[in-house]
């Protein structure tokens, strides 16, 4: 670009002489030379130093006028010059320069013009890239912060916003949006000691924990990770708290076997009469260990993701009578009667085998409880989409800081009572389950002397239109209905 500016210049500069030369050719030697044969000898010389002053004076001022026009061209490209970079400076990266003519600043033009095509296309992909990060930060299950150097919050995910309950702004302290000490002191050792340190958080959010991981960021500040382990607490709590209540309850039947086929092996002369007493003992232990056995695999068959119920749709009150004249013997042997209060013809979808078992569990539950009532009533009533099933029994009811726990696994209200009565707690359980699995709702309703009230709902079953050309389809996960 040196050479192509000199090259203009000398050019420029030939140009004037040449023009001085035409000047001096074509219209002051003709002058001079009219003159100079009228002046006398000794004013030749100051003539032609006048003249040639003149044409001097002429040559430099349109030198000047040239020059002033080049110079204002040039300073108004180099104008445009700044404001474009002014503009590429202040984030406008579509800015571009204009050129129509080629001359010696056409191509820094348009190397300007290809840097900042450049940059607009690469920052395109940067934020691009920046927005893809962000949206898959913002779908983890994961509570993601970001903290600078200086323990302000650099950046967070929408998960991390939920689980504060209030809008983490960026640039502020994050102990002014987070209290808890464990993720506070995990995110301090992270910054200051530059290593990973985990934690777990009980306080940052009400009834959750999670597990904290902050780590140091290479570029200075640090990340921490919080992850929601509540239901893999909940289900180990369950889990040690159903071990230890199986093998309670399997503890004591075990044991008194073990005591009682001890004292028959240790006595040498043991009477008929005492040795038949304790084979009924131990027979009545065994029997106990074998419904234990049996329930908890039927618990475990309702809750496995396996289970598939094999639905029809069955009248409401063809299932009421099937419950009372199914069980009616077992439960007038025990001197209470078991009665209809009545029940609708609409049907329903439901499992046979499995709603025998929710009937079977909840009279059996009616009989041990509330057999001082003398009287169960079995029935149902339909509701706007489904249908209501109720057994109630009168005996002296259930306190209300029970009801909401009825239905787990192995809870009891009177545990002594329960045992003597051959219980083993899961019953209801089952229930809740079988009839979850229905799609239908399960609930308890009792007042002390007065009795309780079991009540499960089912979804109504509706004739489909096309119901001639096209099989009903059960719910999902259920199997198909057939007509």
């Amino acid at each position: 670009m040196k050479s192509k500016v000199f090259t203009k210049l000398l050019g420029l500069f030939l140009l004037l002489l040449v023009f001085q030369a035409a000047a001096m050719e074509f219209v002051f030697i003709p002058i001079l030379a009219g003159k100079v044969l009228e002046l006398p000898p000794g004013k030749t010389a100051l003539l032609l130093g006048n003249e040639t002053l003149w044409s001097g004076m002429i040559a430099l001022a349109v030198a000047l006028s040239l020059a002033i026009w080049v110079a204002s061209r040039t300073a108004a490209r180099l104008d445009r010059v700044i404001a474009f970079a002014r503009r590429i400076a202040d984030g406008d990266l579509s800015a571009r320069l204009l050129h129509t003519e080629e001359d010696i600043l056409s191509a820094p033009e348009a190397a300007l013009n290809q840097a900042a095509e450049r940059l607009e296309t690469s920052f395109a992909e940067i934020e691009s890239r920046r927005q893809e990060l962000a949206a898959m930060l913002d779908s983890l299950q994961e509570a993601v912060v970001a903290i600078t150097p200086d323990g302000l919050v650099r950046w967070s995910n929408a998960q991390m916003q939920r689980i504060a309950g209030t809008e983490i702004r960026v640039g502020r302290p994050l102990v002014h949006f987070v209290r808890d000490p464990e993720l506070l002191a995990c995110v301090r050792v992270a910054l200051e000691q530059r290593e990973v340190h985990s934690g777990r958080a009980n306080i940052l959010a009400p009834g959750r924990i999670f597990e904290i991981h902050a780590a140091p960021m290479a570029s200075g500040g640090a990340l921490a990770v919080l992850h929601d382990v509540t239901r893999i607490e909940t289900a180990e709590n369950s889990r040690r708290e159903f071990i230890a209540n199986v093998s309670h309850e399997l503890r004591t039947p075990l044991t008194s076997i073990q005591g009682y086929v001890e004292t028959l092996i240790e006595d040498q002369n043991p009477q008929k009469e005492t040795t038949r007493e304790f084979l009924g003992i131990i027979l009545k232990n065994a029997a106990r260990m074998n419904r234990i056995t049996e329930d908890l695999l039927a618990l475990a068959g309702v809750e496995s993701p396996d289970y598939k119920l094999a639905l029809q749709p069955t009248p409401a009150s063809e299932m009421v009578q099937d419950a009372i004249e199914s069980l009616g013997g077992i439960v007038a042997d025990s001197g209470v009667a078991l009665e209809s209060s009545g029940a609708p013809d609409a049907r329903v979808l439901a499992d046979s085998d499995a709603m025998n078992q929710v009937f079977g569990n909840l009279i059996e539950n009616a009989m041990k409880y509330g057999k001082a009532g003398k009287r169960i009533l079995v029935g149902a009533r339909l509701l706007q989409s489904e249908v209501e099933f109720t057994v109630r029994d009168f005996g002296p009811g259930i306190a209300s800081e029970h009801l909401v726990r009825i239905f787990e696994r192995f809870y009891r209200i009177d545990k002594a009572r329960s045992r003597e009565s051959g219980g083993t707690g899961l019953g209801l359980a089952i229930v809740k389950h079988i009839v979850l699995t229905h799609g239908g709702r399960v609930w308890v309703e009792s007042e002390l002397g007065k009795g309780a009230t079991f009540h499960f709902t089912l979804p109504q079953f509706t004739q489909p239109q096309t119901a001639a050309t096209q099989p009903a389809i059960a719910p999902e996960g259920q199997a198909e209905v057939r007509l």
